[in-house]
C-alpha cells in the first residue's frame, strides 16, 4: 500500500472514531484497518502476548508509520495529545508493549477533540489511565501452576506464566456468573479485590466473559442492595428498553436513506430491509459498527454487499457444497459488482 493511500485510510478511520467518541487512539485506527481484531487486543491486554505487533497482520515498521500518520492527521485537526499508560490485566500490572523494536510513546498517545469540556477531558483521562480489571482465565485444557505445580478452575497470568488462585493470593474469592448486570456491578464495587473471568471460545476465536471473582462478603452486600431497589430498577429497564427501540428505528431509517442516496437504483423496500438487518442491535453486524453508526460510505457499502452476497448470488449454496469461504467469495465477485452497478444507476 502506498503512503498516500495509507494516509487516506488512516484519516478515514480516525475521523470515524473522532465523530463517534470525540477522541482517537492508535488501536482505534489499526482495528478499523483490520490489521488487528478486537480479540487480539483483548489477548494483549490480558498479558498473554509480549507485544501487540506479534498479533498484527502487518510488521512493526508499518505500525510505526501508521502511528506517525495518525499524529500528523491529529495535529492538523488541532486535537489535544494525551500520553496514556497501558498496563496489563495481570497481578504484576506490567506496562504493555506495542512493539519490540520501537519506542512505545507514539502508540500510547490519545488524541482528544478540542471541543471537549475540561470536565469531560478530566473524566476521559482518569478512565484511560485507570488500570484494567484483573483477568482470570477458565482454561479449556489441563494446565499446571508455575509456582506449586498444582491446578485449578482458574488461572492468573504473572510473569508470562499461569498461576493458580492460591499462589496468586486470590483463593478467597467466589465466582459470580454473568447475567445480572446490577448485581455484578455492585459486587465489584463492594469488593476490595476482584477479577473478570473469561473463557476462550474456539469457534468464535475470542475470549468471552463468564463472570467475576469477588469477595464473599461483597457479594452478600451487593445482593442486599439489589433486593432493596429491585422494583425501581425494573421500571428503569422498561423505560430504557422503549428508548433503545425508538433509537433503533431512527438509526435504521437514517441508514436506509443513506443506502438510497448511495444506491439510487436499489428498491426502497430492499434498502429498508438491508438497514433493518444490518442495524439490528446486538447482532454484531456491520451496521452496528462505529463506522456504520457514523454513516460511513464504506460501511454502508459493505452492508449492501452482504445483502447481495446472500440474496442475489449462489454464495450460500457454494458454502453448503463445501467450497471454501474465500474461494466462494472470489467466484461471486463479478456478480456482486454487476449488482452494485445496477443499484448505482437511478431507477
Amino acid at each position: 500500500m502506498s503512503k498516500p493511500n495509507l494516509a487516506r485510510r488512516v484519516a478515514e478511520a480516525a475521523e470515524i472514531a473522532l465523530t463517534t467518541r470525540k477522541y482517537v487512539t492508535f488501536i482505534d485506527v489499526v482495528t478499523a484497518l483490520r490489521w488487528l481484531h478486537s480479540r487480539h487486543v483483548d489477548t494483549w491486554r490480558q498479558g498473554r502476548a509480549a507485544t501487540l505487533a506479534e498479533l498484527a497482520a502487518v510488521d512493526e515498521d508499518r505500525l510505526l508509520a501508521t502511528a506517525g500518520l495518525l499524529r500528523d492527521w491529529a495535529r492538523a485537526k488541532g486535537l489535544k495529545p494525551v500520553d496514556t499508560p497501558y498496563v496489563a490485566g495481570t497481578r504484576d500490572r506490567r506496562e504493555l508493549r506495542f512493539t519490540a523494536a520501537h519506542a512505545q510513546e507514539p502508540f500510547r498517545v490519545h488524541w482528544l477533540s478540542p471541543d471537549l469540556s475540561e470536565a469531560r477531558v478530566r473524566r476521559l483521562t482518569e478512565a484511560q489511565s485507570k488500570a484494567p480489571d484483573l483477568v482470570a482465565v477458565a482454561p479449556l485444557d489441563d494446565w499446571t501452576c508455575a509456582s506449586c505445580a498444582g491446578t485449578g478452575p482458574y488461572l492468573i497470568m504473572e510473569d508470562d506464566a499461569p498461576h493458580c488462585l492460591t499462589c496468586a493470593d486470590m483463593d478467597h474469592l467466589v465466582f459470580l456468573p454473568s447475567g445480572n448486570a446490577a448485581l455484578s456491578r455492585r459486587a465489584k464495587q463492594e469488593s476490595g479485590l476482584s477479577a473478570v473471568v473469561v473463557r476462550y471460545n474456539r469457534r468464535r476465536r475470542l475470549y468471552q466473559r463468564q463472570g467475576l471473582l469477588v469477595e464473599e462478603a461483597a457479594l452478600a452486600a451487593a445482593e442486599d442492595r439489589c433486593l432493596a431497589d429491585e422494583e425501581v430498577r425494573l421500571r428503569r429497564r422498561e423505560r430504557d428498553r422503549d428508548r433503545r427501540a425508538d433509537q433503533d428505528v431512527e438509526f435504521q431509517a437514517r441508514m436506509a436513506a443513506e443506502i438510497a442516496r448511495l444506491f439510487p437504483g436499489c428498491p426502497e423496500e430492499r434498502a429498508r430491509e438491508i438497514a433493518e438487518h444490518a442495524g439490528l442491535r446486538g447482532s454484531g453486524r456491520v451496521g452496528r459498527s462505529a463506522a456504520a453508526r457514523a454513516l460511513d460510505e464504506n460501511a454502508i457499502t459493505l452492508a449492501v454487499i452482504a445483502s447481495i452476497r446472500h440474496l442475489d448470488t449462489d454464495y450460500d449454496s457454494l458454502l453448503m457444497s463445501g467450497v471454501p469461504r474465500m474461494e466462494a467469495r472470489e467466484r461471486i465477485r463479478g456478480a456482486i459488482e454487476r449488482k452494485l452497478e445496477e443499484f448505482r444507476v437511478p431507477r
